[in-house]
């Protein structure tokens, strides 16, 4: 089904998926300098409107790594009442501080309200950028906004496998992992405990 998610939606999670477990039992950051992020964006650039030069500029990853802390956070309460990704556990931002990053950072690429109105249809109203270029900061906060705004939402769900720091869109009711070699991991740990206890 997250084959089924929006752009936004995919955007978003994306991003918030540059942390990841490492394979040693840490955490990496695929965002740690410029090179990580240009080859984020280039990963991306169909749903970027940026130039893939821009996004090497350390102010841009600076902005970038901002922007995933915060949207991170949200995350984290929009787990609620379930558990938040163990990377972000220990350091969460304030709701209020996250929101306010995304809403600022939103505000970059100005847009205006465009009316059409096709023959048999409606009149309805889409936003459309006042500049050609938007920064991509701004283009993530929107995607962000918009998938935090959507009912897929609701679906989103932290993975608690052994090690694993990834949030992802619960795609049936059953679903308790990211991926099956998180469930793998976990009931393998689940086996070793009850072992442990018995001996």
């Amino acid at each position: 089904m997250e084959d089924l998610l929006g752009t936004d939606a995919r955007l978003t999670l994306d991003l918030a998926l540059t942390i990841r477990h490492d394979g040693h039992g840490g955490v990496a950051d695929d965002l740690a300098d410029g090179a990580g992020l240009t080859a984020w964006v280039h990963q991306h650039r169909d749903a970027l409107p940026v130039s893939d030069g821009s996004a090497a500029d350390e102010g841009v990853l600076a902005e970038v790594a901002d922007l995933r802390t915060a949207v991170r956070a949200l995350f984290a309460r929009a787990v609620r009442p379930g558990e938040p990704s163990p990377a972000d556990a220990g350091r969460l931002m304030p709701t209020d501080e996250a929101l306010e990053r995304l809403n600022a950072a939103a505000a970059l690429a100005p847009t205006v309200p465009v009316l059409t109105w096709r023959d048999g249809a409606g009149p309805a109203v889409r936003q459309k950028a006042v500049s050609i270029e938007a920064p991509l900061t701004a283009t993530l906060a929107r995607a962000a906004i918009a998938f935090l705004a959507s009912p897929d939402r609701q679906r989103l769900r932290a993975c608690h496998g052994p090690r694993c720091v990834r949030y992802f869109i619960k795609e049936h009711p059953r679903q308790e992992w990211c991926r099956p070699s998180c469930g793998n991991r976990a009931r393998v740990a689940r086996h070793h405990e009850r072992h442990k206890k018995a001996v």
